[in-house]
Order: C-alpha cells, then structure tokens, then sequence
C-alpha cells in the first residue's frame, strides 16, 4: 500500500517537464536519478510556473484515466491500472488498493482523480492547495524549488 511520503514521492517523482500526454512522461522513477517531491512534480506542473496546485495534480491524473480506461466505461479494471504504471508517470509504484476506496476491485474516476496528492499536503504551509517555491524552501527538508520553466535564474 501507498504511504502518504510515497504518494508525495509519486507525485513529485514526475521528471523534468510536463509531457504532452501521458505516455510521453519521462521513465519511470525506477530508472533512477532525482526522486526529490519537486522533481517530479514539474511534470504536473501544467503551466510550467513552479506552483504545484491541486487543479494540475486533478487534471493530471485526470488524463492518466483516460489513457488508461481502455473500454471507457468509467472505471479502471487491474488490468488497465497496470496502464497507469507503464505511462511512465510517478505512479509507477502504485497500488491499485489504494486508489479503490471501496474495494470493489475497480477504480472510478472520483476514486483515482479526487485522491489527495501528499506531496501538496505535505508542502502546502497555508493550505490554499497550491505549493509555492517559497514553501518548499521553507520546508526545512532541503527540498529545492525546481529549476524547470519560468525558474530560471
């Protein structure tokens, strides 16, 4: 099962740069290099601004469902959860379990896309479900802001 450091490590384990879908992520976060939450959180990064809000993180795993949803019944079978876990994203570990709240051994889109992202509940220090650079500065974990898009310096 998923812990709530692992989801946030999921979460932000997205590589460097948002893809243009789902199944143009970068590896999966088993192929190695920085694991660190705000790495992987530039690929749900939408905008590409270096705030991580729960908006992106829904509209991300909103199009990892719908890749996914093969039958396009609404809900995800194992068998196409496996899909998730290939798609390269950081969710490459996940367990099917977790996201099943019901345990009825599918997976609707409110159970995958309504899901908390640990790595915003972890981060987020005024709770206006947005991770700004200044709070993973802050954070006091050594995290830094990530350097992609509009973080130039």
């Amino acid at each position: 099962m998923i812990s709530a450091i692992s989801l946030a490590c999921m979460a932000a384990p997205f590589a460097a740069a948002q893809p243009a879908s789902p199944d143009q992520a970068q590896p999966s976060p088993r192929a190695g290099g920085d694991r660190s939450p705000a790495t992987t959180a530039e690929i749900w990064d939408g905008n590409h601004d270096g705030v991580y809000t729960c908006d992106e993180w829904k509209a991300y795993l909103g199009r990892l469902f719908d890749r996914a949803d093969r039958n396009h019944d609404g809900m995800l079978t194992p068998a196409e959860f496996d899909g998730v876990r290939r798609a390269g994203s950081a969710l490459a570990d996940a367990d099917f379990g977790y996201f099943d709240e019901n345990q009825d051994g599918k997976i609707t889109r409110r159970e995958f896309v309504e899901k908390p992202n640990e790595f915003i509940l972890q981060f987020d220090k005024n709770g206006d479900c947005r991770v700004t650079p200044d709070e993973l500065k802050d954070s006091g974990t050594g995290q830094k802001p990530p350097g992609g898009r509009g973080k130039r310096s």
